[in-house]
């Protein structure tokens, strides 16, 4: 758990220390990439999430091999284990793409699961038949948005970044 605290300090310096020295750009621009803020934000509470979804086995790892000196050691929770740390760090990037753009809200609230109001509401449209003629073709309404893509190689920097300070 020393290294989630680490983790957090090392997300929180690295947000504040460019959050000043980078702004957006204007309203009229039509792709906003998520800042530092929003990376560390998504970051901790995936990460929070699987450590949730991976806290709750009783598992343990046997470490009892004896082919060195005959003796073995002592089996491991996983749950406190460096394997799980390193499965969950592993993960983070991919849950990310689980996220959409929302462009009907502000700020890192516009990131979340699910499907946006605006599609939702055009795809309804479509079901019922209507014509929706729009600058995206229909085969991309569900794909991935650059600002999502912007978000998971941001954290995949992230977490680089922090595997590689903790060697």
């Amino acid at each position: 758990m020393i290294l989630v605290d680490y983790f957090a300090v090392l997300a929180l310096s690295l947000a504040l220390g460019d959050a000043a020295a980078k702004k957006d750009g204007g309203d009229d621009e039509w792709v906003h990439l998520p800042n530092k803020c929003e990376v560390c934000k998504f970051v901790s509470i995936e990460m929070k999430s699987a450590f949730d979804e991976t806290g709750k086995t009783k598992e343990v790892i046997d470490r009892n091999y004896r082919f060195i000196d005959g003796k073995g050691s002592a089996p491991i929770k996983y749950v406190k284990s460096d394997l799980r740390f390193i499965e969950v760090m592993e993960n983070v990037c991919q849950r990310l793409l689980e996220y959409n753009l929302h462009k009907e809200r502000t700020g890192s609230n516009r990131f979340a699961k699910g499907m946006s109001e605006t599609f939702s509401t055009l795809h309804g449209l479509v079901n019922k038949g209507v014509n929706v003629v729009m600058d995206i073709p229909f085969e991309l309404w569900n794909e991935t948005s650059a600002e999502v893509s912007d978000l998971k190689k941001q954290v995949m920097l992230l977490v680089l970044t922090l595997l590689m300070d903790s060697l």
